[in-house]
């Protein structure tokens, strides 16, 4: 089977480039099943109920989050309405959310995802390699195949979590920078691995924010608002393609999609 894992929607112009191309990507790719990370999806700070509904109606199958998860107050309800919207699975007991879901596709096949968040120059919270054997303990029983959302700024980090969780899992995609990286790879165990498969929004931009005001931050010290910018619109991602009697992959290809202002790929 295949699968399309899609990086940090920023605000309504990477959810306009989600809603417009996954469909057709999923045709053109065969993807069966689409993982999108949609923490920064609202205005670049979290995610709402009504975006969730959007975007898993646009056809994505699961929403992971991360250190932005508690950015929108209505995210609790939304957890409660949605069982694949998934925020990372070593905050504190007692988060609300889950941290883990299963998805299930046409014709019976299951996809575990798991979603993480680094420790490394992020805030602090539990152990993520322990989240992530829990996680896998509970999901493995039900499905060979599960995909790992490692949402963290270090790429040593994230590496390390690769080479954890080699053989254990289908996938390990990095998230949380908003710059692609030219690493992807199957791992010796048959894990698929990139340290960060980048953003979907605007390139034309400092990290989806509008150029001027982060210049002016960064050279006066002068704090600035930072809007979510709107050019040169794409979507990144990559496309894994797995063995599915063995949850093994055997194929990883980087993505990256242009949305024109017609908002044709």
């Amino acid at each position: 089977m295949r699968m399309l894992c899609i990086g940090d929607v920023v605000g309504r112009p990477g959810r306009t480039a989600v809603e417009r191309l996954v469909g057709m990507l999923r045709q053109e790719t065969g993807a069966e099943c689409v993982v999108v990370n949609a923490e920064n999806a609202a205005g670049g700070s979290g995610i709402t109920q009504r975006i969730a509904r959007d975007l898993l109606a646009a056809g994505v199958d699961a929403i992971t989050l991360g250190d932005h998860a508690w950015g929108q107050r209505d995210v609790f309800e939304a957890f409660g309405e949605f069982s694949t919207l998934v925020r990372p699975a070593n905050y504190p007991s007692g988060a609300p959310g889950r941290g883990a879901c299963l998805v299930e596709l046409e014709g019976g096949l299951r996809v575990g995802v798991i979603n993480l968040v680094g420790r490394i120059f992020m805030d602090p919270s539990e152990c993520p390699f322990r989240a992530a054997d829990a996680a896998i303990a509970e999901l493995a029983p039900k499905t060979r195949i599960i995909v790992v959302d490692m949402h963290a700024e270090a790429t040593s980090e994230k590496i390390a979590m690769g080479r954890y969780l080699d053989g254990r899992v289908s996938v390990v995609f990095g998230t949380h920078t908003h710059v692609v990286t030219a690493d992807e790879t199957i791992l010796s165990g048959g894990t698929a691995y990139i340290t960060d498969v980048g953003m979907t929004g605007p390139h034309d931009s400092v990290l989806g924010r509008e150029v001027k005001p982060v210049l002016k931050k960064l050279t006066t010290g002068v704090p600035a608002r930072f809007e979510v910018a709107t050019g040169d619109v794409r979507i990144s991602g990559i496309v894994v393609t797995v063995d599915e009697q063995t949850g093994r992959a055997t194929e990883i290809k980087r993505l990256q999609v242009s949305l024109d202002s017609e908002g044709s790929p």
